[in-house]
């Protein structure tokens, strides 16, 4: 008989988690996995999926508008934030349901309580008061959004967990911060048709992008909000029904809402690690080796909780390295240095590799390919906007060391690029491909000459 009554438990069930007791499951570990709020974790439940739909919800407001310059007869458009919030939510709930019913079949026991780590192999579960012995624990329980600076008032903001629980649409907003979730965020209330501030500390928004990239995007947010960059919060206070929020250079904004998205930290707290001798770094996180496993051998983690690459497809990648590695028999680790990822701001951003900076210092000699022209839909519809697209080579191999994308669907684009990024595609080989046209992505296998700005015949 086994001195353990499991195999593996997991500890949260997000993305990670959820990948990593399937996998482990269908090797024929005996696993279970602890979550104290929904299946489904951040991503899933108030993060990038209700987010996306949101995103949706508010390209409309565009379409809208260039629909005339197509010969099409559109009456006032009128949204209504309730109808979004109830559909998204149903969403977001049968997706639940799907994450529930994949893990049942996989023959995973999901306890719906909050685990904390008593020894190297025992975990207590805090609301029954039951103690389960594993031969094995993952922790994947994420991280949560911060709110920073603690000036005054701090506790009249929001997050961008709260923000999903909003019953009207705000008139006015305040958001703060310059990375994905603060980006993404204004760009929604901006195109739902909330007058919407972006109050960044930087000199540019997105750190660690490609800089043209990011003078791109402030660019266009500057037509579409109020973006103040350089300036910071000093307090938030209560005025005449709604929030005045007041900045380092003594100027008040009054909004109805104050969102605050400067960062998130990892979901540690209580969770007992120092019970069993793991430290934390600086900003929290659980350090971890190449193939997720701690300083206790018997205990590893993933996703977030780690801060090495704190996105959704990352930890499901890293979920399922972990079961492959420990019950598969296949010795798997994430290469965290490729990395194709979007920011679904309007326009949107799609990158994958270096950025111009980074790829000079790493590489010394590179060409730069760029091209910036107006979308062919810009032509007739009016709208005044511009698709950048910059391609990275390596003088001394060819090969493209970064690919960066700002311009309708990037996203979509940079997954496929991504492939071939990964794979270490030359630029020979993208100049071999035969491009798709007429469409926006054929610039990318079409830029012959470096640090050239190029327009497609007949566009803008």
């Amino acid at each position: 008989m086994s001195a353990f009554d499991v195999d593996l438990f997991v500890i949260g069930g997000g993305s990670g988690g959820v990948r990593a007791a399937r996998i482990a499951a269908g090797y024929g570990a005996r696993v279970m996995l602890a979550e104290e709020y929904r299946v489904g974790g951040t991503c899933v439940i108030r993060g990038c999926v209700p987010k996306k739909l949101m995103v949706y919800a508010g390209r409309f407001a565009d379409e809208f508008a260039d629909a005339a310059g197509f010969g099409w007869t559109v009456g006032q458009p009128r949204f209504d934030w309730g109808t979004l919030k109830s559909r998204r939510d149903a969403e977001v709930t049968r997706l639940e349901g799907i994450y529930d019913a994949n893990l049942i079949r996989a023959g995973v026991e999901i306890v719906p309580e909050r685990a904390v780590i008593e020894d190297p192999h025992t975990v207590r579960l805090l609301k029954s008061g039951r103690t389960v012995r594993a031969e094995r624990i993952l922790v994947a329980v994420g991280a949560h959004p911060v709110k920073e600076p603690a000036v005054p008032g701090i506790d009249l903001a929001i997050t961008s967990n709260e923000v999903f629980e909003l019953e009207s649409l705000p008139e006015r907003i305040l958001v703060i911060g310059g990375g994905y979730i603060a980006v993404e965020f204004a760009g929604i209330f901006a195109a739902l048709g909330s007058r919407t501030t972006l109050l960044h500390r930087g000199d540019r928004l997105l750190r660690g992008f490609d800089d043209e990239i990011r003078d791109a995007l402030a660019e266009a947010y500057g037509q579409r909000m109020d973006l103040r960059l350089g300036r910071t919060l000093r307090r938030i206070a209560r005025q005449d029904g709604g929030l005045c929020a007041e900045l380092d250079d003594g100027s008040e904004i009054r909004v109805d809402q104050v969102l605050i998205a400067t960062g998130r930290r990892p979901n540690v707290d209580g969770l007992g690690l120092d019970r069993v001798g793991i430290e934390t770094d600086g900003v929290g996180a659980i350090p971890v080796d190449a193939y997720s496993q701690t300083k206790v051998p018997s205990i590893y983690a993933v996703g977030d909780v780690t801060n090495r690459a704190n996105l959704t497809p990352v930890a499901i990648r890293e979920g399922h390295a972990f079961a492959d590695t420990v019950y598969g028999g296949r010795p798997s680790c994430v290469d965290h240095r490729l990395i194709p990822t979007a920011v679904f701001s309007t326009p949107e951003i799609g990158v994958v590799g270096h950025n111009e900076a980074a790829a000079r210092e790493i590489y010394g000699k590179i060409d730069v390919y760029k091209a910036r022209f107006r979308p062919m839909k810009a032509t007739l519809s009016g709208r005044e906007e511009r698709i950048l697209m910059k391609v990275l080579v390596d003088c001394a191999s060819d090969r493209v060391v970064g690919v960066h994308i700002f311009g309708h669907d990037a996203g979509e684009v940079i997954q496929a690029v991504g492939i071939a990024v990964t794979m270490g595609a030359t630029k020979a080989d993208f100049d071999r491909t035969i491009a798709v046209h007429p469409t926006a992505a054929e610039e990318l296998v079409t830029m012959r000459v470096p640090e050239v700005t190029k327009h497609p015949v007949g566009v803008g």
